[in-house]
């Protein structure tokens, strides 16, 4: 009897186990929709309003939190050496709330050794990670550390390499041009800007050390959709692949000041167009023949941002076709942006209204003030999505 009893226990600590060892990538096996939290300051309050809303996941970046040092865990991008202790307990706090709140986490990186962000970096590119290897051997050590503090931690469903890597960038890519991606791979294969090769290598540090986590990797040229092209389906089999969609740009970013409506005609790639639910679905079509090319399942693409200024005429529009679209690729997606304490111009929970003087008098006043928000049918667009009533 004993001898069985003993069988028994095994037999359920090995299911355990299995279950155990799939149980990350398995979150990614149903569409999954989620949000972008990017904040200056993270709170709980944010995870508890992540919560009520019914986000599955966030994209959490961590580089404009206060750090201990130049860099937010990385200490400084201009060298690594090894990860900051006080950055890395701040974001095991963070990741407490959100496991608490059952709002999972892809840990998201807008910095690396060689590459800081370029809001950190005096609004100016930092390509030195696509032009000296010896940056990238620093990354990878530095996403080994990370992995290798962060793998047991619940709420972590993904890690986010990179993001919107841009090795194109002064590397004779023509961007307003052809966009032949296939032709400026051919030459930036074999050198620091062979963006695969790069993925390589981080992945191959991360799976030293951590088995199981998800790792995503952005396309380049700021995980552009027709970047695809000559993105390279890793060995490693929990790998999810993403793109970004703020196309077309002259409508939805800050600057258009009502130049340009949605749907309407607006300029891009140098020719001015209509732009409408149909040309939405043909723009992010180059990640749908990639995925179907190299047999790639829907449900390791990811729409990681998308998003447009609130203002912007025709912004629920906009939003509204491009959730249709991924929707009916059955991809997963976070919007940008959930609750962003440093800009408000995409938290659609504020509406399309300028918001009051009082905040930002209180702005002004060095204080920290929520923004008014509340349902509005730009936010409904969104929150219908969610379930949420």
């Amino acid at each position: 009897m004993l001898k069985y009893l003993f069988l028994l226990l095994a037999l359920i600590g090995a299911t355990s186990n299995a279950r155990a060892e799939g149980e990350k990538i398995a979150f990614w096996d149903q569409q999954r929709k989620g949000a972008n939290m990017m904040n200056v300051v993270p709170t709980e309050a944010q995870f508890t309003a992540a919560e009520k809303l019914g986000l599955q996941y966030v994209r959490l970046a961590v580089d404009k939190w206060k750090p201990a040092g130049r860099d937010f865990l990385i200490g400084s991008a201009d060298h690594y050496d090894k990860l900051n202790q006080a950055d890395l307990a701040k974001l095991r706090e963070v990741l407490g709330w959100a496991e608490k709140h059952h709002v999972k986490v892809v840990v998201t990186l807008l910095s690396l050794p060689g590459s800081r962000w370029r809001q950190l970096n005096g609004n100016e590119d930092d390509l030195r990670l696509w032009q000296d290897m010896a940056f990238q051997d620093q990354a990878s050590a530095f996403w080994k550390d990370l992995a290798a503090a962060l793998k047991d931690e619940p709420a972590i469903v993904g890690y986010n390499i990179l993001n919107e890597p841009h090795p194109e960038k002064l590397g004779g890519f023509d961007e307003d041009g052809a966009r032949d991606f296939a032709g400026w791979y051919q030459k930036a294969k074999g050198t620091p800007r062979d963006l695969n090769a790069f993925y390589t290598k981080v992945i191959g540090a991360i799976r030293s050390v951590d088995a199981e986590t998800p790792v995503m990797l952005d396309a380049g040229l700021y995980a552009a959709p027709d970047a695809f092209s000559y993105l390279m389906p890793q060995a490693d089999g929990k790998v999810l692949y993403a793109l970004h969609m703020y196309e077309p740009y002259a409508f939805t970013s800050p600057k258009n000041k009502g130049l340009y409506v949605y749907p309407g005609k607006v300029p891009f790639a140098g020719k001015k167009g209509a732009w409408n639910a149909e040309v939405v679905r043909r723009y992010l079509g180059p990640a749908a023949a990639w995925q179907e090319k190299h047999g790639v399942s829907a449900n390791r693409i990811v729409g990681a941002e998308f998003g447009c200024f609130r203002q912007n005429k025709g912004c629920g529009s906009y939003l509204a076709d491009v959730i249709a679209a991924l929707n009916a690729q059955k991809w997963h997606w976070a919007f940008y942006a959930f609750r962003e304490d440093s800009w408000d111009g995409m938290d659609y929970e504020v509406g399309t209204a300028k918001l009051p003087w009082k905040y930002w008098q209180d702005v002004e006043a060095g204080k920290n003030p929520e923004p008014p928000r509340g349902d509005n049918p730009l936010f409904e667009v969104i929150k219908r999505e969610f379930g949420t009533p």
